[in-house]
């Protein structure tokens, strides 16, 4: 079979397997900084926290409880079963090997997803006088928290 070269790239290295390196521990370790790894727990916190102040904001403009607890409960159906999620992917069993690590992030993923519907579903029973729209801004102002959280890492994910 015939080898194809490549072009180098910036730095003028070839992208071949041949000039492969494994980095020192000085190079990880600096790498280790520049990309901290995020706590799936601390975006979970995070989440809590926006649910909190959407609840209050919504309760400060409407001024009914109701809508409140609305935004509060959108909050809930994405803070708890993200809860049950990281308390999954982080469980012994999660992370025996690769295996059971992808088997576990899909369990766990299809189990959020089937919590979060039930707790949609459930609102209309659970939540007296429910907004939907205050119950859907709660709901999505949480989950994007995700993004915020991964912008921010260096913020919530301080050097030791």
């Amino acid at each position: 079979m015939a080898r194809i070269p490549l072009q180098d790239d910036e730095d003028g290295d070839a992208n071949g397997p041949d000039d492969f390196r494994p980095l020192t521990a000085e190079e990880a370790q600096k790498l280790r900084l520049q990309q901290p790894l995020l706590s799936i727990w601390r975006v979970v916190l995070a989440q809590v926290v926006v649910g909190l102040i959407v609840a209050a904001f919504t309760w400060l403009f409407t001024g009914r409880f109701s809508a409140a607890w609305s935004a509060a409960y959108g909050a809930l159906a994405v803070v708890v079963p993200a809860a049950l999620f990281a308390r999954g992917l982080t469980s012994k069993t999660s992370t025996i090997n690769s295996g059971t690590a992808v088997f576990a992030f899909l369990l766990w993923e299809m189990v959020k997803i089937g919590l979060t519907v039930a707790m949609l579903y459930a609102a209309i029973w659970l939540v007296k006088d429910l907004s939907w729209p205050a119950m859907l801004v709660g709901l999505v102002i949480t989950m994007k928290v995700y993004w915020v959280v991964y912008a921010w890492r260096k913020v919530f994910h301080p050097i030791n």
